[in-house]
């Protein structure tokens, strides 16, 4: 019985981490206004892509290409 209350508290507060992870909405885009495209700063790859990587890598959830690029346009100019 007491091994039943610990694993149903655990599950619980499982649940609750992960409610609150998705709960959290990222607004702001990762800065890319010092880096080099297609160079190892943004691993090889375009500005947009690197934007849209490290925003799924902060957030998890992935942007458009069109979201990347305006967002990479305001910050370069």
């Amino acid at each position: 019985m007491k091994k039943l209350m610990i694993v149903g508290a655990v599950a619980a507060m499982a649940l609750l981490a992960t409610g609150t992870k998705q709960a959290q909405a990222q607004t702001a885009y990762p800065s890319v206004a010092g880096v080099t495209a297609f160079t190892p700063g943004a691993n090889f790859m375009s500005l947009p892509g690197y934007l849209r990587y490290r925003y799924f890598f902060d957030s998890g959830r992935w942007i458009t290409r069109e979201e990347a690029e305006n967002a990479v346009k305001s910050q370069v100019g």
